[in-house]
């Protein structure tokens, strides 16, 4: 199963949770599993049906908007990673 990991700031929405297994052949199918296992992240994650764009999602350390975006194909053993934006200056 792949696995995302949770930014610290995300965790209390994901019961503290620093990785958390899904299941699904694209990063969208994942995505749907992760806020399907815990609806709370949602409202961080997405802006109605759109990821939010501070949001960044890589897939082995790739950034999928340089792929397929949600439709980037996912193995087993694939671990995701949400990187929120930071800003600051």
């Amino acid at each position: 199963m792949p696995t995302f990991r949770i930014p610290t700031p995300l965790r209390p929405y994901s019961d503290g949770n620093s990785q958390v297994q899904v299941e699904g052949g694209t990063v969208g199918d994942a995505l749907k599993d992760l806020t399907s296992q815990y609806p709370d992240l949602r409202q961080h994650l997405y802006d109605g049906s759109k990821l939010r764009s501070f949001v960044n999602i890589y897939l082995n350390q790739e950034d999928i908007r340089y792929g397929d975006g949600v439709e980037t194909v996912v193995e087993n053993n694939d671990t995701i990673m949400i990187i929120p934006s930071i800003a600051g200056g």
